[in-house]
């Protein structure tokens, strides 16, 4: 019995080691994507993004979520809106051409998981917890979730009552 013993440890040992060695699955940004942002006015899309995210549910603290969105792609329906969403005033393409989200933690929760990171618009990054549902499909994943966004803490635009301080902020991301 103890001959078998020592095997059998071993083999276990090295069963449980090659688990932990796996790597977390990478993923890309896949067609298919939106991020739409919402108020009484105004609302749209923006139609470039770019990403790579790392998922593990089981290794959270190897897994990552770091997105890139290209500001000249705003879409609002409104020729004159995107141009002036491109000023100075808003979002400043000529000197911040992107919107970044850099994750530093996933954690999981009852109702789904959170990713936690800087959100950086307009040269301005701030530390934000959004939430984030993570659907299997057959090629990936698919990432969903809405926030808000007070456009004031990234100085885009000005207070006025014409447009609303909090923009709502719905997103699905297939990746694979």
């Amino acid at each position: 019995m103890k001959k078998l013993f020592y095997p059998l440890v071993a083999i276990g040992i090295l069963l449980t080691s090659a688990k932990m060695a796996l790597p977390v699955k990478e993923y890309k940004v896949a067609e298919g994507y939106s991020v739409k942002f919402d108020s009484k006015d105004p609302s749209g899309t923006f139609k470039e993004l770019k990403g790579d995210v790392k998922f593990d549910k089981d290794n959270l603290a190897d897994s990552h979520m770091n997105f890139e969105i290209d500001v000249a792609s705003i879409n609002t329906g409104n020729g004159m809106k995107n141009k002036k969403a491109m000023t100075s005033e808003w979002f400043d393409q000529a000197n911040h051409p992107k919107i970044t989200f850099v994750s530093s933690k996933l954690e999981k929760t009852d109702k789904g998981y959170f990713v936690q990171g800087n959100l950086t618009m307009k040269g301005t990054k701030r530390y934000r917890k959004i939430p984030v549902a993570i659907d299997n499909t057959s090629s990936g994943l698919k990432l969903t979730g809405t926030f808000w966004v007070e456009r004031s803490y990234y100085k885009i635009g000005k207070p006025s009552g014409g447009v609303p301080d909090k923009m709502k902020i719905t997103y699905s991301i297939p990746v694979k």
